[in-house]
């Protein structure tokens, strides 16, 4: 990039490599809306005005021409996709940048899982920062594959592509002043990175300390009052739309009232068939809500930029990256032309551009669980009340209900009636024995089992089913294939996705496993699924940091009161 060629290509008086004429140019920097040129040299806006000539052009004929989209957070691991094909679906969406939190993949390996991500999403038309996980473990009360430490951190924090510390979850260990979690947030601090948040229902003086502590964002925010309290307390708010938690309806009366100019959008956690509308279905359905489509475009943008320190996206101005959308209305934001790095990358919905694959066959093998057998499944009544973990459909927060079991020969088993359904979380990495077995109610399943080694955080194998023969060979199938998800009706497989990169991800082309993942959609309806997304569900259904019960391969956890319960009552 020469900076004498773009001054020159500025001032109109050498030719821009791109030109884009007769645009609405939305501008989030003043909030309006008005007609000009853009024109690109290299992969840098230099001008806006007319009389540019470049030597490619663009006649956007009044459409609008808005910048690209941003991801705050999101956890590529949960896509089950390899970051390539990942990029393949969200950037013709109109996302060109993302800020991911490898947690998910460093429960189970570790730095290598970072240093894995990162090779992984280079050379693409997706620009891939990152922070670094900060629970790994989520908590002790829970068995993952690796632990990382402050001094882990330290090896990464000062890379260009580290923005931060990823969500600290262990709100408990702040404000209790756990040595260990405050020397990660104090490295943060030092190198001047963001420190994300997660502390639904936190509140009050807690809520207090935890933000006068460095912690500056949140995006487990579900209702009105706990966004206000945080919002006017400083913090910056992550409204959330992924596959489990849908917070945007939810939220959308505090961003019509509010500024929102300390307001971001995210995904957290998306499945792949989700993925084909990603920030932009957030925009549209903002401004359906109410929004003004500005405030929703500076919400999908600038925002976040600004929020981490990315001072050359987020907006259409010279010196900015040439990263944006041309939109035919600013009504459902499908954009008709994506323009990365001053390329078009993608039109009508399509990419334009060849993404390498890349296969990575050393993440395989993280699989290890001691030998099982039915017995091993079965735990001796003491009652035939339990706690179960009650879930709701859209929601990571669970309640703790009574409920009634069905006892077989002095053992709890499952009552079908009252949709209450035997769990079990065992421990995958180092092959301990660890089986949390529990109940959960609320997934509406009639027969058979379910099964996936994608369970929050720590990712160890989690199991819901009807009787004990499906949910063994649900466990035998996982291990065969290395991880991933099943179905399991009358001791056969309905459906199954292999997951052998870490347990988590799969090394297939996206639309390849669209077409699998669809396969195993329509299994959750044969067995009789009442949730949106059962497996969405399940998998957090052992992440010890989020009320009110979860399960773990160490036991039942009350997580209001932070300990062990028991299960009987």
């Amino acid at each position: 990039m020469s900076l004498e060629e773009i001054i020159e290509t500025a001032r109109g008086k050498i030719e821009a490599d791109l030109v884009i004429k007769n645009a609405q140019i939305i501008n989030v920097l003043t909030e309006e809306i008005y007609q000009s040129d853009v024109a690109v040299k290299d992969n840098i806006i230099a001008g806006i005005g007319t009389g540019y000539k470049g030597k490619k052009e663009i006649d956007a004929k009044g459409k609008y021409l808005s910048p690209s989209f941003i991801d705050g957070h999101v956890h590529i691991e949960s896509s089950m996709l390899m970051p390539s094909e990942f990029a393949r679906l969200v950037v013709p969406t109109g996302t060109t940048t993302i800020v991911a939190d490898p947690h998910e993949i460093s429960n189970v390996i570790g730095l290598h899982g970072i240093s894995f991500m990162r090779e992984a999403s280079k050379n693409l038309p997706l620009d891939i920062y990152m922070t670094l996980p900060s629970c790994v473990p989520a908590s002790p009360y829970e068995t993952s594959g690796f632990e990382l430490n402050s001094y882990d951190l330290s090896l990464l924090i000062d890379s260009p592509w580290v923005l931060g510390i990823a969500e600290m979850m262990n709100f408990p260990g702040v404000i209790n002043l756990d040595k260990e979690v405050l020397s990660k947030i104090k490295l943060g601090i030092e190198k001047n990175k963001r420190i994300d948040g997660h502390s639904p229902y936190l509140s009050g003086k807690d809520l207090c300390a935890y933000i006068a502590a460095g912690v500056s964002s949140d995006h487990e925010c579900n209702n009105m009052n706990e966004a206000i309290e945080k919002l006017r307390l400083g913090m910056y708010l992550m409204v959330r739309e992924g596959s489990a938690a849908k917070d945007l309806d939810a939220l959308s009366p505090v961003l019509k009232k509010f500024p929102t100019r300390k307001c971001m959008f995210v995904t957290d956690d998306r499945y792949p068939d989700a993925l084909k509308e990603h920030i932009n279905m957030m925009v549209r359905k903002s401004v359906e809500n109410g929004i003004s489509p500005i405030k929703a475009i500076q919400m999908a943008s600038i925002n976040t930029a600004e929020y981490f320190g990315l001072k050359e996206v987020g907006a259409i101005a010279p010196g900015y990256k040439a990263d944006m959308l041309l939109l035919d209305n600013l009504e459902d934001f499908k954009p008709s032309y994506v323009i990365k790095n001053g390329e078009i990358v993608a039109k009508d919905g399509n990419l334009v551009i060849n993404i390498e694959k890349k296969n990575f066959s050393s993440l395989r093998g993280t699989v290890n669980i001691r030998w099982l057998d039915k017995e091993d499944l079965k735990i001796k009544a003491k009652s035939s009340k339990v706690r179960a973990i009650e879930v709701k459909d859209g929601q990571l927060v669970t309640k703790c209900v009574d409920a009634d079991i069905n006892v077989v020969n002095g053992f709890a088993e499952s009552n079908l009636n009252d949709d209450v359904l035997k769990i079990l979380v065992i421990e995958r990495h180092k092959a301990s024995g660890n089986i949390g077995i529990g109940f959960v109610k609320g997934f509406g399943i009639k027969e058979g089992a379910i099964a996936s080694t994608v369970a929050h955080d720590s990712h160890n194998m989690i199991v819901i089913g009807t009787n004990d023969d499906d949910m063994l060979k649900a466990i035998k199938e996982l291990v065969k294939s290395q991880g991933g998800k099943v179905i399991i009706r009358n001791n056969e497989v309905v459906a199954k996705l292999d997951l052998p990169i870490a347990g988590l991800m799969s090394e297939d082309y996206a639309e390849n496993f669209l077409s699998k993942y669809k396969k195993l959609k329509e299994g959750e309806k044969i067995i009789g699924s009442a949730l949106e997304e059962p497996f969405m569900t399940m998998s957090f259904l052992s992440l010890s940091v989020i009320p009110e019960l979860k399960l773990t391969d160490k036991g039942l956890m009350d997580v209001v009161n932070n300990k062990f319960t028991e299960l009987f009552i």
